[in-house]
């Protein structure tokens, strides 16, 4: 079990969310009306890092899962829930998430109704491997249904995940006014060495496969059955299959597991070579430290911590790989 610094976020508390009796009269009578009568609520969620209502609540002729957000009050959110409900009506059957059934905008506020996994469950943590057994598969299952983008997706306008770009390692490594101040167990002597793989990240990662592009233990449900269900489909872009896999097995490296063998054995992972993983895990460990150095944020009180988290657990296995010390 490697040691990890960084204190680890119950991924069940990390939001801050109205509860049902607090949406306005005409959220509450727009679901009642598609669920068929009086709601009954479940508790909202508490995973994720934004402010929107997200629960379960039950009517007389169904369930669903509802978001809902004040649109004036926060448009950012809102312009999200619109693209993943787009994007949500676009996927393939054959991808395990959860589907959009109606979106609607009452009084200012953008509300969208999905279907409800019934008594879903997060992922275990620490991971369990029969959870992550199951979401490795659901995983398997999607980036088959994903390798060659439809139609429908490709209207949506997915972009390149090499349009963006990852050089915290390289601000940091030429010093000067863009660098940020780094927890003291990063490895200071391995800066020139982590520039140099993230320098090759975009030849690492390129690719046509439409990515989920935010694979984290909350944003997957397993049902009952063991099943496991992908959900928040929010950020999807291009890109190489494999590269959903990284920050979601850098999770389970942190709970013990063979994270390299795990991505072996993965069928996205065929054909990919050591230096393309290290290049993965250099541009992500760099992006995230830098992210949680920044000040805290007011939109999400337990952002920087996790992003921390996760640049540590990213870092931590590619200095393993690399024989490092930390």
């Amino acid at each position: 079990m490697p040691t990890i610094i960084t204190p680890r976020l119950r991924q069940a508390a990390t939001a801050v969310r109205p509860s049902w009796s607090e949406l306005p009269a005409a959220v509450r009578e727009t679901v009642a009306g598609h669920l068929g009568g009086p709601v009954v609520a479940r508790p909202s969620a508490g995973g994720g890092f934004t402010s929107g209502y997200a629960a379960v609540l039950r009517g007389a002729r169904a369930a669903c899962f509802v978001k809902a957000v004040d649109v004036t009050a926060n448009p950012v959110v809102a312009d999200c829930y619109r693209r993943e409900a787009l994007i949500n009506r676009a996927l393939p059957a054959a991808v395990p998430a959860p589907r959009v059934r109606w979106s609607e905008e009452p009084d200012g506020w953008l509300v969208l109704g999905f279907d409800a996994v019934g008594d879903g469950r997060m992922p275990a943590t620490p991971w369990r491997p029969d959870d992550l057994a199951a979401v490795l598969e659901a995983y398997a299952v999607t980036a088959e249904a994903l390798s060659v983008p439809s139609g429908r997706l490709r209207d949506v306008g997915l972009r390149p995940v090499t349009d963006g770009d990852f050089a915290d390692w390289r601000r940091q490594a030429a010093g000067g006014p863009d660098t940020v101040r780094l927890p003291g167990w990063v490895p200071a002597g391995k800066l020139d060495a982590l520039a140099g793989l993230e320098t090759d990240w975009r030849r690492a990662v390129a690719g046509d496969s439409v990515l989920h592009h935010d694979l984290r233990q909350d944003n997957v449900l397993l049902d009952p059955h063991g099943r496991a269900w992908i959900c928040d489909w929010n950020w999807p872009c291009l890109g190489a299959s494999w590269f959903d896999l990284v920050l979601l097995l850098a999770t389970a490296y942190a709970d013990g597991h063979d994270a390299t063998a795990l991505f072996r054995a993965h069928p996205t992972a065929r054909g990919v070579d050591e230096e393309q993983l290290d290049a993965a895990l250099a541009a992500l460990s760099g992006f995230f430290l830098a992210s949680g150095a920044h000040p805290p944020a007011d939109w999400s009180p337990y952002i920087r911590q996790h992003q921390t988290w996760c640049g540590e657990v990213t870092l931590r296995w590619l200095a393993e790989r690399r024989g490092w010390e930390m």
